[in-house]
């Protein structure tokens, strides 16, 4: 038998992020308290050497390489730039609060390396075994990362309620998969919309099959009524990891749809239709009025992301590639919204502080004007209100769903947009009108100084011109595909 070594070429960013995982281990074990910073500049090294690379093997051609397991398209490169992105900015956000929490450990580093492995093995992934490595090698890493802070209760909880109801949901997913696998005998993605168009499988396994993978896609983008999760992780773990929970893995996340609902089971889109309606309305209905009730932030951020979810949901139901690339404009919109919010919420926390209650935005104009000008920005782009990307972003998905036919749907979700307005227009209350209970300037690091400004200024210009945005969102589907 004749072996045939596979082409690493188009999986060398994520070699070159194994490999650096291990060196950045080794140089926190060596480097000592005094020189954490180490660990923290090679992250950053890492994630700029994976950019490059993934940069410089960007093509319009589709390879596919470990014998079919792995491929490497325009869609792929795209999404993992976006998160290399998007983790290099949450680390500059993050470097102070968890300095001050006693966090700045190699741990943190290698866990976020680790998700972000996982996360570029999820968008590449053509095999369901490969797909699933990656969705546990994220999910283990984030499990781990919330239960950092080792002497809270809460946070401890936390972890523990997402490791439960992870491993129910990786159940699900697994048992569709194999449900799948017994109709159609394949466990390449590339293979099933060829076994399925053929009819050589059986209809009724397959649609159980679907059923469970939906409920686990359900799960890990926290889409009601699957959402439980959501709520106790934001808050319990630290403001750091809830961050970049809430940010990088969206784009993984929408990867693992496309992959598996788009790619591989495709001709069975009259089947997922109607459970995707289902969890996008309930989620835009659980998530903004849940969220009106709650006065912790990062609760109330937590619901938001559930109608957001929702609204993401909205995007795939059209089933053209009109509506996924606007699905992966909303992605790209509400991953830099998250980014900006949660950095502020983590400039008004201090050493010994959390800023975790809405009354801590009170009067934040009089504390300082300008990051209070960026958090309007921030929440009336999360509210949907023109001319912010937010608005642009909703307006797309929801134009997709008119032209797909789905009228009655539309409406419903501008009605939900409506009520979700007012949560996110209370925090712009609480800053302008009330005053402030606390009066100690706000001072940030430079770097952060300047990264939080131009992601103010990033979701009113691309609201403004989003047409480049928009432009590259369809040209990563239409040459994935």
């Amino acid at each position: 038998m004749n072996f045939i070594p596979p082409d690493f070429a188009p999986a060398s960013s994520e070699i070159f992020m194994l490999i650096m995982v291990c060196v950045v281990m080794l140089a926190d074990l060596t480097a000592g308290d005094n020189r954490r910073y180490v660990a923290y500049l090679l992250t950053q090294v890492t994630l700029l050497g994976c950019a490059i690379l993934t940069f410089i093997s960007f093509s319009t051609e589709i390879k596919q390489t470990f014998y079919g397991m792995y491929v490497d398209d325009a869609m792929a490169d795209i999404l993992k730039l976006m998160v290399y992105t998007t983790v290099s900015a949450v680390l500059v956000y993050s470097h102070s609060y968890i300095s001050d929490r006693g966090l700045l450990k190699g741990e943190f580093f290698s866990l976020i390396l680790f998700a972000t492995l996982g996360m570029m093995v999820m968008i590449s992934a053509s095999h369901f075994l490969t797909l699933y490595i990656g969705l546990e090698l994220l999910s283990l890493s984030l499990y781990a990362l919330v239960a950092l802070r080792r002497d809270s209760i809460v946070a401890t909880e936390a972890a523990m309620k997402f490791f439960v109801l992870g491993a129910l949901a990786s159940g699900f997913l697994l048992y569709g998969m194999s449900m799948v696998y017994g109709a159609t005998g394949t466990l390449h993605i590339s293979q099933l919309a060829q076994i399925i168009q053929s009819e050589a499988s059986s209809k009724e396994v397959l649609v159980v099959g679907l059923v469970f993978i939906v409920a686990g896609i359900g799960f890990k983008l926290s889409a009601a009524p699957f959402h439980m999760w959501a709520p106790d992780v934001y808050q319990g773990a630290p403001t750091a990891v809830t961050l970049f929970i809430g940010s990088a893995p969206k784009f993984a996340a929408f990867g693992f749809v496309m992959r598996l609902l788009i790619e591989g089971l495709g001709e069975m889109v009259s089947d997922w239709q109607g459970m995707l309606i289902i969890l996008a309305v309930l989620s835009m209905a659980v998530g903004n009025i849940a969220a009106i009730a709650q006065t912790n932030i990062k609760r109330m951020l937590a619901y938001s992301t559930i109608s957001h979810m929702g609204f993401l949901l909205l995007g795939f139901i059209s089933a053209d590639s009109n509506g996924y690339s606007s699905a992966l404009f909303y992605v790209i919109a509400y991953v830099l919204m998250t980014l900006g919010t949660f950095a502020m919420i983590m400039l008004l926390c201090r050493s010994g502080f959390e800023a975790e209650n809405l009354n801590d935005f009170k009067g934040l104009s009089k504390r300082n004007s300008w990051y209070a000008f960026i958090t309007l920005l921030l929440m009336l782009s999360l509210a949907g209100i023109p001319p912010m990307i937010g608005f642009y972003a909703k307006f797309a998905v929801l134009q997709a769903v008119v032209n797909a036919g789905y009228v009655w749907l539309a409406v419903a979700a501008v009605l939900f947009s409506l009520i979700g307005a007012f949560y996110y227009l209370r925090i712009i209350k609480l800053m302008y009108f009330d005053e402030p209970e606390n009066t100690e300037p706000l001072v940030p690091n430079s770097d952060v100084k300047i990264l939080l400004s131009a992601n103010g200024f990033a979701v009113l210009a691309l609201g403004i011109f989003p047409q480049a945005l928009m432009g590259l969102s369809l040209y990563a589907i239409q040459n994935s595909m």
